[in-house]
C-alpha cells in the first residue's frame, strides 16, 4: 500500500548557495504539511556524487557558483533516473523557464513566490510516481509478452515434432503392414482358384490401395517430406496438388529454381502456403489462386492471392479466429511476419522472412530456427 505524499517523510536535494533561501524553503514547505529530510549542496561535483541515492525530488536555483540550474537538470538526465526536478530562482526568464520545460523539469518557481512550493513538489512527486508506475507496467507488458511469444514459439516446435513422430509411425508401421498386406492379397489374386476368391481378393487390394494413399496423404499433410528437395519443389508441388484436388486454377511462380534458406524457415514458408489454401478452399469460393515466392534485398516473400470473395473485417476480430493470430506467431518464430490484405475481389496473404545472418536471432529460445532441430528435415528427431 502507498504511503500519501502528506504523510510521508520526503528525501529532498536542495541545489542552493544561500543558506538563507535553504532555510525559507524548508519552512515553507513545513507551512504546507509536508515532513522533509534535506540535503543542501551548492557545487557541480556534490551533486555528481549525491546523484546516486534515493531522492524524491530534487529542487534546484538557477544561479549558481560556476553553473546552472539547467546545468544539473542535464546532469540529472543524463543519469537516466527518474526523480522530479523544480527549479527555483530569484529571476529567471520566460524563454528560459520554457527551455527547462521541455528538458523535463516538473516545475519552476520563482523564490518571491513560494507559497506554491508544496503543492507543485506534491503534484511533481505523484506525477514522478505514476510515470515510474507505467514504466513498471509497460516493462512487465513487454516481459509478458516475451514469454507468450517463447511459449508460442516452444508450442510450435513440440507440435512439428509430434507430427513428424506420427508420421514416422504411419510410414514404419501403418505403411508397412498395409504394403505387405497388399503383396499378399496380389499373391491370392495370383493363385485364386475360383472368381468369386479373385473378385474378392481383387475388391480388398483396391481398398488397401485407397488406404495406402491414404495414409500417404496423412504423411504429407503431418510431415512434409517434399521440403527434402526444397521450399520451391515443396510449393510447386503443393500448387499442383491443389489444383488436381479442389479444381481451383492454382499458378505458381517463382524468382529462383533453388533457395538457400535458414534452419526452420522452409517449414514456417510450407505451413503458411498449405495455411491459406486450406482457407482458400473452405471459405474464398474462388477460382484462381496465385502463389509467388521470391527473394529480394536478402528477405524471402511468399505471396499467395485468390481471387475470392475476401474476408469480412468481423471474421478476423472472432475471438476464436486463431487461424492467422498462429500463422504470425509461427512467421515470428525465425523473425518474419505476416501481412493480410483483403477485398470483396479476392485476398492477399504475404509471409516476409530476413535471410540476413541477424535474422536467426530475433527468434527466441525453442523457437523453429534452432540450428540443433531443424523441423523441415525429415527424420531429424
Amino acid at each position: 500500500m502507498t504511503i500519501p505524499i502528506a504523510g510521508r517523510r520526503l528525501r529532498l536535494l536542495h541545489v542552493e548557495d544561500s543558506d538563507l533561501d535553504h532555510q525559507l524553503m524548508l519552512a515553507q514547505l513545513q507551512r504546507g504539511g509536508l515532513q522533509v529530510e534535506c540535503q543542501r549542496l551548492d557545487s557541480r561535483e556534490a551533486f555528481a556524487q549525491a546523484l546516486d541515492q534515493p531522492w524524491d525530488a530534487i529542487i534546484s536555483d538557477f544561479n549558481l557558483p560556476g553553473f546552472s540550474g539547467l546545468v544539473v537538470l542535464e546532469m540529472l538526465k543524463a543519469s537516466g533516473r527518474l526523480i522530479p526536478f523544480i527549479l527555483v530562482s530569484g529571476e529567471i526568464g520566460e524563454d528560459t523557464a520554457v527551455e527547462a520545460m521541455r528538458n523535463g523539469a516538473s516545475d519552476y518557481l520563482l523564490k518571491n513566490n513560494l507559497a506554491r512550493l508544496a503543492p507543485a513538489l506534491v503534484h511533481a512527486i505523484e506525477a514522478a510516481e505514476a510515470q515510474r508506475a507505467r514504466k513498471r507496467a509497460d516493462e512487465e507488458l513487454v516481459r509478458s509478452k516475451q514469454r507468450l511469444h517463447e511459449l508460442a514459439g516452444h508450442l510450435q516446435t513440440s507440435v512439428e515434432r509430434e507430427r513428424a513422430a506420427i508420421a514416422r509411425e504411419i510410414h514404419d508401421d501403418v505403411g508397412g503392414s498395409l504394403t505387405a498386406l497388399k503383396f499378399d492379397l496380389a499373391w491370392i489374386a495370383r493363385h485364386a482358384e475360383s472368381d468369386a476368391i479373385l473378385q474378392r481378393a481383387n475388391s480388398a487390394l483396391e481398398t488397401v490401395t485407397s488406404a495406402i494413399e491414404a495414409s500417404q496423404r496423412v504423411m504429407h499433410n503431418l510431415r512434409p517430406a517434399i521440403l527434402e528437395q526444397g521450399l520451391v519443389a515443396a510449393v510447386q508441388w503443393m500448387a499442383g496438388r491443389f489444383d488436381r484436388r479442389t479444381g481451383i486454377s492454382t499458378v505458381f511462380t517463382t524468382s529462383h529454381e533453388q533457395v538457400q534458406l535458414p534452419p526452420g524457415v522452409p517449414l514456417v514458408a510450407y505451413r503458411m502456403a498449405q495455411e491459406a489454401l486450406t482457407n482458400i478452399s473452405k471459405h474464398a469460393e474462388a477460382t484462381r489462386v496465385d502463389i509467388e515466392l521470391s527473394v529480394a534485398g536478402g528477405v524471402l516473400t511468399v505471396e499467395v492471392k485468390d481471387n475470392g470473395r475476401g474476408i469480412a473485417s468481423g471474421d478476423l476480430a472472432k475471438a476464436r479466429s486463431f487461424g492467422i493470430r498462429g500463422l504470425h506467431e509461427r512467421a515470428a518464430t525465425v523473425g518474419g511476419w505476416v501481412d493480410l490484405s483483403s477485398t470483396p475481389a479476392g485476398t492477399s496473404l504475404i509471409l516476409s522472412v530476413p535471410l540476413t545472418p541477424d535474422a536467426a536471432h530475433n527468434a527466441e529460445d525453442g523457437s523453429l530456427n534452432k540450428t540443433e532441430h531443424d523441423p523441415s528435415a525429415w527424420g531429424t528427431q
